[in-house]
């Protein structure tokens, strides 16, 4: 199976909801971070993962 950027983004997603349902007080954080991953894939500015 080859991951590639379109399958980064349901991925964190899946991460997210995960950490959101086993550690509550994290959800400023992991909301955060999930966004702005999101963003820079989006923009294409993680091209160095080559994935």
């Amino acid at each position: 199976m080859t991951i590639t950027v379109a399958h980064i983004s349901p991925i964190l997603s899946v991460i997210a909801g995960l950490l959101i349902l086993i550690m509550p007080r994290l959800l400023n954080l992991v909301v955060a971070v999930f966004l702005i991953l999101n963003g820079l894939i989006g923009l294409g500015l993680l091209r160095w993962l080559h994935l």
